[in-house]
């Protein structure tokens, strides 16, 4: 049976990594918008600008890439967000490498997340109309190996520590799925942010309004739950809530403290 998230649950700081303009808003605005409302920082992580995303061969990759990178960042702004970076990979062509672990991992040690979304790699078909883009695929895939191990091992890319930039364990990573979820959140508050968001991709959206979709697909995912609608996630836990409210990530020595007591450790944990 899956469990929803903890409705108390705000996490300080939320890295999103995703391939394209868009991806956020279908996938984890809702989520993202509510946990900006209640306190929580976040920064958007664009492996490609959807270059090639703008079906009109007038328009240029480069103009397509000013206009959905535009585009992205209005969406970003209606959910809370300011931080919105863009590594210009070309969309259509992303593959998980070597070179891009590393500019992940450098955006993982630059931001120190709590929670680190992205999407989901083994995601292949959905149901018997859709094959899951290869980009997203690779961006999935780029962002968990570069969220673990890699990020938070000192010895791997060590050149980034002139930089600034230590190893750093994030606390969680929620994987943007629709199939094999175990955490369903409450966006039921944000619904109309998470569209309003998606409504900024006007090259995408054209003449479509997308709320009843994207409302039916929401509701769809809350089916058994006591709220109206849900996004879904994969969840893992790759720190325990001691060892994260003792260290915050850091993991060379000097940075982790041990709290006074078993309910301090369990207060700064539920932060």
């Amino acid at each position: 049976m899956p469990s929803s998230s903890n409705r108390k649950y705000t996490p300080d700081r939320v890295l999103v990594i995703v391939a394209h303009p868009d991806d956020i808003e279908f996938g984890s605005a809702g989520t993202i918008a509510r946990w900006v409302r209640d306190g929580a920082q976040a920064r958007y992580v664009l492996c490609t600008s959807g270059q090639v995303g703008i079906k009109d061969p007038a328009v240029t990759p480069q103009e397509a890439a000013r206009i959905r990178e535009a585009e992205q960042t209005a969406a970003a702004r209606v959910a809370g967000v300011e931080d919105v970076v863009y590594l210009g990979y070309l969309d259509g062509m992303l593959e998980n490498t070597m070179a891009l672990r590393k500019q992940l991992v450098r955006e993982i040690r630059r931001f120190r997340p709590e929670v680190l979304i992205c999407q989901d790699p083994t995601a292949l078909f959905v149901g018997d109309s859709y094959i899951n883009h290869p980009d997203h695929r690779a961006a999935g895939g780029a962002a968990l190996d570069a969220v673990f191990p890699a990020a938070g091992m000192p010895a791997l890319f060590q050149e980034l520590e002139e930089e600034g930039l230590e190893a750093h364990e994030t606390r969680k990573v929620y994987v943007s799925t629709w199939q094999n979820a175990n955490t369903y959140v409450d966006i039921t508050d944000t619904i109309e942010i998470k569209i309003e968001a998606l409504k900024q991709h006007k090259s995408q959206m054209g003449d479509w309004d997308p709320t009843e979709r994207i409302k039916g697909w929401a509701s769809e995912r809350a089916q058994g739950f006591e709220f109206a609608y849900a996004e879904t996630f994969k969840v893992i836990s790759l720190k325990s809530d001691e060892d994260w409210a003792r260290c915050r990530g850091y993991v060379l020595p000097g940075h982790c403290k041990e709290p006074e007591t078993e309910a301090e450790a369990l207060t700064s944990a539920s932060r």
